[in-house]
């Protein structure tokens, strides 16, 4: 069964290997390295080629005694900044930072969790089915790896993705889109002193637009924010330009439609009324996606999360990962959670407890 100390050693290990998104070659050599020494079939894309990173996704297989429901098991190589010369600190069976970066416990307790089941099934010979691995590259910086993954690469269709935050038990099956937002308001320069008439402040023109959106949780399926305003300078000058970036997230596609026509008419309506102008740019960063809880991986799921004595507990999450992107290419994923708590930030820390039970629960899904 799963070796708790091998677990550790091997997370420890890894959260010691700078990765952050676009430069995670050395955290992918180790797995490379680290599957290969025990003969298992693994490769590489040209995802890193297309968005200017030095590596790209890993897919590795592993055949097993039936090819019948294969599984593939995911997580990204990829952390957030501050991330490099991680010192981890073991405190009872918390793992956590030194505070001057983050862990990378998002998400590499996910794979110390993946190799550890493996490394289970294949030393004690305990007949397994075919199994895919899937290691994506930056994930935190837009899913641009999973959004550069090609499904011939991965014949099986059902992903179970080890990244979501929290205890042990977490069935993320729902998820939604989002669509990211700029918008420039472009006003009139004038001295604030002798002529401000003269000039049409675009700070004003923004905060009029702002002042009328719906920012916050709208509805239980929907939110919106604005995440940073920038432009002026000096006092004694009008400004004559300032930008905002905003996102809008929903499960619902009208909904989101909608809010982003309500975002847009704010800002096109204060700029009429101050006699501006505006630019306002839309795109989706990612599209929702939704695991049925009547398919054979939602299943397996709960019934190895079961078997390790926890009550399955399926969520419906506001943040996106890469299920939204490889969901919306045929697959059926399930985001499975893995002990790790204030991820992005430099108090990140795994429950080593919780990230051991991830270990078995991977190790059940695996076995026959």
């Amino acid at each position: 069964m799963v070796n708790r100390q091998r677990l550790i050693d091997n997370f420890i290990n890894m959260v010691k290997v700078d990765s952050p998104s676009g430069n995670e070659l050395e955290m992918a050599t180790w797995l490379i390295n680290y599957l290969k020494e025990r003969n298992i079939e693994v490769k590489m894309d040209s995802a890193g080629d297309k968005i200017g990173g030095n590596c790209g996704n890993i897919v590795a297989y592993i055949k097993g005694e039936s090819s019948e429901n294969p599984i593939c098991f995911a997580a990204h190589m990829d952390q957030v900044m501050p991330c490099l010369g991680v010192k981890p600190v073991i405190d009872g069976n918390l793992i956590k930072t030194d505070g001057t970066t983050t862990l990378g416990a998002d998400d590499k307790a996910g794979i110390a969790a993946i190799l550890e089941a493996l490394e289970c099934v294949l030393e004690d010979k305990v007949p397994h089915r075919d199994i895919y691995l899937l290691f994506t590259a930056c994930e935190e910086s837009g899913l641009n790896g999973a959004k550069n993954f090609k499904s011939e690469n991965l014949p099986c269709k059902d992903v179970v993705i080890l990244d979501a935050g929290g205890a042990t038990g977490v069935i993320a099956y729902k998820a939604p889109a989002q669509e990211t937002i700029k918008v420039t308001f472009h006003g009139k320069k004038a001295h604030a002193g002798i002529e401000p008439e003269k000039g049409i402040n675009a700070i004003v023109v923004a905060s009029h637009a702002i002042s009328n959106m719906h920012i916050g949780r709208l509805d239980e399926l929907t939110t919106s924010n604005i995440g940073r305003i920038e432009g002026g300078g000096a006092t004694n000058i009008v400004t004559d330009e300032v930008t905002f970036t905003a996102e809008i997230r929903s499960h619902v596609p009208k909904r989101l439609a909608e809010e982003i026509e309500h975002m847009k008419k704010c800002c096109v309506d204060a700029a009429e009324k101050f006699n501006a102008t505006c630019e306002f740019i839309n795109e989706n960063a990612y599209p929702s996606f939704e695991l049925s809880k009547d398919s054979y991986v939602f299943k397996l799921s709960e019934e190895a999360i079961r078997k390790v004595g926890i009550e399955p507990n399926p969520m419906i999450i506001g943040g996106g990962s890469d299920a939204n992107i490889i969901a919306n290419l045929g697959y059926r994923c399930a985001i499975l959670s893995v002990g790790m708590y204030e991820v992005h930030t430099v108090n990140e820390y795994v429950n080593t407890d919780e990230m051991y039970q991830a270990a078995q629960m991977v190790y059940h899904m695996m076995a026959l």
